[in-house]
C-alpha cells in the first residue's frame, strides 16, 4: 500500500526541483574535508564514535546476512563513519559519498542525512521519497542523537538498503540503539562532570585541604587547613610540598609512584605550640588520564563535635532524596505511640506508598534513571506535605507519610487522593517524560493499645491489597483486610500439600492452524482443585509457589501429565498433535532440567516431536545459560517456544541464535489489533521477522473472527483462544476431539 508522503519530504523534493536540479542525474557531494580537518573533526569525536560505533555494531550483528549500510555524520552533515556491506560501500565511494564527505540538500537533493538532521526526529526515506532516480531502489532510515541533558545535537546516525530489504521495523531498532547511544553518552559525560566536581567539593569540605601541581608546587591551601595547621595561605602557597617535614615523603610517593594514602596518623604542634592529631589522605589528581598534580586531605580528630554533626545526620536522613529515613520515621513514630498509650489525646495514621512498575524504569534507562525520578518523586510529595506531617523515605521505591493531629479520617483519605493525583502526572528526567504511580496502604491508628511493629504491618499489608487490586489506589486497613491475608496464607500452607493430595488438574486449549483449520496442539494449563474454595485459577497460586520454592515440582508434575496424557490420547486412536508447557523462570533455571525432559520422555514413552516448552523472554536474558540449556532441549527433539512475545525485554539476537521453533504474539496485542494501528503494525512486523527466520508464529487470545481474518490475512500460522474454545479438562477435550482428530 503506498503511504502518505510527508510534508517535508515533499517540501524538500520542490526545494530540489526550484534548484533546477536534474532527478536523473547523479547527485555527488561538492564539499570534502581534507586530511588535517578530517582527522580534527574524528580526533573532536573521537569519544562520540566509540559509543556510536559500540551500538552501530551491534546493529549489523543483529542484521547480519543482510546488505546494510550504517552511516554516522556530524551535526552538519559530514559523514564520520560508514560500515556494512563491502560491495554497497565500494558502489557509493565512486560517486564521492566517502568519510569527509558533506551531505546537504543543495548538493545531494533530498537525502536522510540532511532531513534527520533538519526534522530532528526518526526519518524513514523509502524509494519514490528520494528526488534522484537514481536512488529510487534504496530505503534509508536515519534519527539523530544528541546529549540528552542540553538536547544539544551531536549527529545522525542512518542505515540504507535496497528496497527489497525495507521494513518499519528497522526503524524501531535504530532508535532503539539511538537511545542506548545517548544513555551512553550522558553517562559518561555525567562521570566527567562529577568526578570534576568532587575534586572542586573537597576543597569545601570541613577539612584541612592541600592541593599541588604535578611538580609538587603547592597551589590551594584552604582555610580549615590555615586553621588546623596555623599558618597562612600566603606562605605556604608556590612553596614545594615534598620539603615538608610532615607530608614530603607522602606526597613524593603519591606524585612519583602514583600511590595513594588513606588515614595515615600525623602528629604535630603548630605555631602556637598545641599539639593537633590529624588523619591524612593523599591521592593523585588526573585529567584525562594525565596526572596534574596530588590532593591531600586532613582531618582533625580531636573535633568530635563536627563529626558527631555529620554523623546524625547520615543515621536519620536518605543520602538519595535527603528525605528522613526509615530509622528517624521509626523513632518518631514510637515517641507518638509512647504519647497515645499515655492516654494523651492524639491522632495518627501511616501511608505507606510504594511506586507501581519502579523496576521496569530501572530496567529499560538504568538505575541513575531510576534514582533522578526518585529525587524528583520526593520533590513533589515534599510539596503536599502539611504542618507537623513528615515524609520519609524507608528505602528503594517506598515512601511513608505520617499524619498527625488531624480532625477525622477524611483528611487521611484525602491525603491519599491528593498524592495519588499528583504522580499520575508525568516526571521529566533528563529530557524524557517518565510516567509512574502509586499503590498506597493506609494505617489509621486504633484506640487500642498499638505497637510500631503492628501499625508498620497494618499499613504493609494494605499497600499489598492495594497492588492486587491493580495498582494505581490506596487501601484502608480493615479488620476485613487481615482476614484476606489470613485467607492468602491458608491458602500457601494448603498448597504445600496440594501435590501429595493429588489436587492438581490440567486444562488443554486447543491450538488450530490458520490455513486449514485443523488441530495441531494444545496447551496445558494447570488449575488447582481445593478441597475447601474449589477450583482456584494459576494467577491465585503460581505467585505464592514461586516464593515458597514449590514451583518446580509442581512445573515438573504438569510436563509429566501432559505427556502421560498426550501420549494416552494417540494410543488412543487420535491423531498425534503437540502439547505446550510452560517452564516457570526457576525451573528453568534448575539444572537438571535437561535430565529430567529426559525421563520424562522415557518415562512416558511420548515421541519428542510432539512436546514443546514456552519460556519467556525474561528466561533468555540469561544469554550464556539460556543457549545451552535450549540447545540440548532442541537435540532432544523437543520444540520450543518464546511465550508472550513482545512484552519483555525483546532481543533480535535471541531470535537469531537461539533454537527455537514459534513465537508467540502475547493476547495484549491481539486485543486490540481491531482497534489499534500500532498493534496491528507491531503483530505483522513480529509475524514477518519470524517468518524470515524460518519460525512459525502462535497468536494467543484471539476472540472474535475479526481478529482470526485479520491474522489469516497477514500470514500467522497458528491460533489459539475463546473463539475457537477455553481451556477444557481431559475429559471434554476426549468428547470433542477424540473421535473427530481419531486416526
Amino acid at each position: 500500500m503506498k503511504t502518505v508522503e510527508p510534508y517535508y519530504i515533499t517540501e524538500s523534493k520542490r526545494i530540489c526541483e526550484l534548484a533546477g536540479m536534474d532527478p536523473n542525474e547523479v547527485a555527488i557531494p561538492k564539499t570534502f574535508l581534507n586530511e588535517v580537518e578530517f582527522g580534527q573533526k574524528q580526533k573532536a569525536y573521537s569519544e562520540i564514535l566509540s559509543v556510536v560505533s559500540f551500538f552501530s555494531n551491534k546493529l549489523l550483528d543483529s542484521l547480519i546476512g543482510r546488505p546494510i549500510l550504517v552511516v554516522v555524520s556530524d551535526a552538519d552533515g559530514y559523514l564520520l563513519e560508514i560500515e556494512g556491506d563491502a560491495t554497497i560501500k565500494s558502489t557509493i565511494e565512486q560517486f564521492g559519498i566517502q568519510p569527509g564527505s558533506l551531505f546537504i540538500q543543495e548538493e545531494t537533493g533530498t537525502n536522510v542525512i540532511s532531513l534527520t538532521l533538519q526534522q530532528r526526529h526518526p526519518i524513514s526515506l523509502i524509494g519514490e521519497h528520494h528526488y534522484h532516480t537514481f536512488l529510487h531502489e534504496i530505503a534509508c532510515y536515519g534519527t539523530t542523537f544528541h546529549y540528552t541533558d542540553d538536547n544539544n545535537l551531536l549527529g545522525s546516525v542512518c542505515i540504507m538498503m535496497p528496497i527489497q530489504f525495507q521494513n518499519e521495523l528497522f526503524l524501531t531498532m535504530l532508535t532503539q540503539s539511538v537511545d542506548s547511544i545517548e544513555r551512553e553518552l550522558l553517562l559518561r559525560k555525567q562521570n566527567k562532570k562529577l568526578y570534576i566536581m568532587n575534586q572542586i567539593m573537597l576543597s569545601r569540605t570541613r577539612n584541612g585541604i592541600v592541593i599541588t601541581d604535578e611538580n609538587g608546587i603547592t597551589t590551594e591551601f584552604n582555610h580549615f587547613a590555615e586553621k588546623i595547621s596555623n599558618l597562612s595561605k600566603e606562605s605556604v602557597v608556590g612553596r614545594n610540598i615534598l620539603d615538608s617535614h610532615l607530608t614530603g615523603r607522602y606526597f613524593k610517593e603519591v606524585l612519583t609512584q602514583g600511590k595513594i594514602f588513606k588515614n595515615e596518623e600525623i602528629k604535630f604542634k603548630n605555631n602556637k605550640g598545641n599539639l593537633v592529631v590529624c588523619l591524612f589522605d593523599a591521592q593523585p589528581i588526573y585529567e584525562d588520564d594525565k596526572m596534574i598534580g596530588a590532593f591531600g586531605q586532613f582531618r582533625d580528630i580531636s573535633d568530635r563535635y563536627t563529626l558527631q554533626e555529620q554523623y546524625n545526620y547520615l543515621a536519620f536522613h536518605d543520602d538519595l532524596t535527603k528525605l528522613p529515613n526509615r530509622r528517624f520515621i521509626n523513632k518518631e513514630i514510637e515517641s507518638i505511640i509512647k504519647e497515645l498509650n499515655t492516654g494523651l489525646h492524639k491522632t495518627l495514621a501511616l501511608l505507606f506508598i510504594d511506586l507501581d512498575r519502579f523496576k521496569i524504569i530501572n530496567d529499560n534507562f538504568s538505575h541513575s534513571f531510576g534514582d533522578k525520578l526518585l529525587i524528583e518523586v520526593s520533590k513533589r510529595l515534599s510539596g503536599c506535605l502539611g504542618e507537623k506531617e513528615v515524609l520519609a523515605r524507608m528505602g528503594g521505591d517506598e515512601f511513608i507519610f505520617l499524619l498527625q493531629d488531624f480532625t477525622d479520617v477524611d483528611y487521611v483519605t484525602a491525603k491519599a487522593e491528593e498524592i495519588l493525583q499528583l504522580l499520575r502526572q508525568p516526571f521529566l528526567v533528563n529530557g524524557k517524560e517518565l510516567y509512574t504511580t502509586a499503590s498506597i496502604g493506609v494505617a489509621v491508628c486504633p484506640v487500642a493499645p498499638v505497637t510500631l511493629e503492628q501499625l508498620m504491618v497494618y499499613a504493609d499489608n494494605a499497600m499489598y491489597q492495594a497492588k492486587s487490586l491493580g495498582k494505581n489506589c490506596y487501601v484502608m486497613h480493615s479488620n476485613e483486610l487481615l482476614d484476606a491475608m489470613l485467607h492468602d496464607y491458608i491458602l500457601e500452607i494448603d498448597l504445600r500439600g496440594a501435590l501429595d493430595k493429588n489436587e492438581f488438574i490440567l486444562h488443554y486449549q486447543p491450538q488450530i492452524h490458520n490455513k486449514t483449520g485443523k488441530l495441531i496442539g494444545f496447551e496445558a494449563l494447570i488449575r488447582w482443585q481445593h478441597p475447601t474454595f474449589g477450583q482456584i485459577p494459576p494467577d491465585k497460586f503460581i505467585k505464592l509457589a514461586e516464593e515458597n520454592g514449590l514451583i518446580t515440582q509442581i512445573g515438573e508434575w504438569v510436563i509429566e501429565e501432559a505427556c502421560t496424557q498426550n501420549k494416552k490420547w494417540q494410543d488412543a486412536g487420535m491423531t498425534p498433535v503437540k502439547m505446550s508447557v510452560n517452564l516457570s523462570t526457576q525451573q528453568f533455571l534448575t539444572r537438571n532440567l535437561i535430565t529430567y525432559m529426559e525421563d520424562v520422555l522415557e518415562r512416558t514413552a511420548i515421541d519428542p516431536a510432539y512436546v514443546v516448552v514456552e519460556i519467556t523472554e525474561y528466561m533468555a536474558m540469561e544469554y550464556e545459560y539460556a543457549i545451552h540449556v535450549l540447545e540440548q532441549l532442541n537435540i532432544l527433539g523437543i520444540g520450543i517456544s518464546i511465550d508472550d512475545f513482545g512484552t519483555g525485554y525483546s532481543s533480535f539476537n535471541y531470535l537469531k541464535n537461539f533454537p527455537i521453533d514459534y513465537i508467540k504474539i502475547d493476547k495484549s496485542f491481539i486485543s486490540e489489533i481491531m482497534n489499534n494501528e500500532k498493534d496491528a503494525v507491531i503483530i505483522k512486523a513480529i509475524i514477518s521477522l519470524a517468518h524470515n527466520l524460518h519460525k512459525e508464529v502462535i497468536a494467543e487470545g484471539v476472540e472474535t473472527k475479526e481478529q482470526l481474518e485479520f491474522l489469516i490475512d497477514h500470514q500467522c500460522d497458528i491460533s489459539q483462544g475463546f473463539y475457537f474454545s477455553k481451556p477444557l479438562p481431559a475429559d471434554e477435550i476426549e468428547r470433542i476431539y477424540l473421535e473427530k482428530h481419531g486416526s
